[in-house]
This record gives structure tokens, C-alpha cells and sequence, in this order.
């Protein structure tokens, strides 16, 4: 049976080999810190019986005003776990958590060409809100989306309404 847990210290040491993807932004190690000190209940990993980690997800909440947010810093799934539903099941608890945090929506950033991620996270509600300009540094740097799913919060669902012009990464709040 798979269990949905917080992520913990100790985990630091047995998760790498889930950041293995290229598609995956991999953080050093104080940000992994900071995340599990200021947003506990935003950093969960999925373990199988055996205690391999198969996925996690970390996040937060950030904003002000109706633009407050549940924000997806990183969600990945280890490739022998893929396709068994694990990444929508830590999707959908990073919702219930900012739906508890009453906020407005939940929003995270994805490269271009990561299809297959952009397309799964269409199947969970997620629209294009906005494309931001070379977010992703590299040779050459990439764009992102900005993806958006609005909560119950946000009635009238303004915060999904989609912007017509990219932005750059400077001029995102």
C-alpha cells in the first residue's frame, strides 16, 4: 500500500534518485530546508511498502489580497511510478491544503516543452494563465507557463481569466 507522509529530514538522503528526470529542477540543500520549516504541510512524499520514495511534492502559500495562493515549487514522480496516479494524488492534496488556507487558487510554472507534465495537469483542471519568458535558465533558456486552477474561494474564478501577452520572470509578483 503507497502512504502519503510528510516530508522529513532524513529524506533529504533517500530522494535524489526521484530528481533523476532533466525535466525536474533540483535545489540545494537549504531550500529543501526552508520549504519543510515554513510549509510543512505543503512538502509530502508518497513511500511504497518497501519504503522507496516514489514522489513528492513541496510547496506554499504566498500572496496577498486575492492573490493569495497555493504555489506547486515542484512536483516529480519517480519513473517506475509513473502513470499510476501518484502525481494527482499529490496534486490534489496541496489543494485541500490551500483550500484550507482559503486561498483564491493554486498556481506553478512548467517548461514548454514539458508536454506530457503540461497535458496531466490540463486533465486536473489547470489552465494556461500566462507564459513567462526564458524562466528556465540553460542553453538556450526555456519559457515557462504559469498554470492556474482556481479554488472555492475565488467565485467568480478571476484568478483563471488568462492573460493575452507573456511577461518576464521580473515582473511576476
Amino acid at each position: 500500500m503507497t502512504t502519503l507522509r510528510p516530508f522529513t529530514c532524513n529524506d533529504m538522503f533517500r530522494f535524489n534518485f526521484v530528481n533523476l528526470d532533466p525535466l525536474t529542477e533540483t535545489y540545494g540543500l537549504t531550500f529543501y530546508l526552508q520549504y519543510m520549516a515554513h510549509w510543512p504541510e505543503y512538502f509530502q512524499l508518497t513511500e511504497a511498502p518497501g519504503g522507496e520514495i516514489m514522489g513528492y511534492i513541496m510547496g506554499k502559500a504566498e500572496g496577498h489580497g486575492t492573490n493569495w495562493h497555493g504555489h506547486v515549487t515542484a512536483l516529480s514522480v519517480a519513473p517506475d511510478y509513473r502513470r499510476l496516479g501518484l502525481a494527482a494524488k499529490l496534486m490534489s492534496g496541496l489543494e485541500e491544503i490551500s483550500e484550507k488556507k482559503q486561498a483564491y487558487f493554486v498556481d506553478l510554472f512548467v517548461r514548454v516543452s514539458n508536454t506530457v507534465a503540461i497535458n496531466m495537469y490540463k486533465n486536473l483542471g489547470y489552465i494556461i494563465y500566462r507564459t513567462v519568458l526564458e524562466y528556465y535558465s540553460g542553453s538556450p533558456d526555456e519559457d515557462a507557463y504559469d498554470m492556474r486552477k482556481s479554488l472555492s474561494r475565488d467565485v467568480d474564478k478571476l484568478s483563471v481569466v488568462p492573460l493575452t501577452h507573456p511577461v518576464r520572470p521580473e515582473d511576476i509578483e
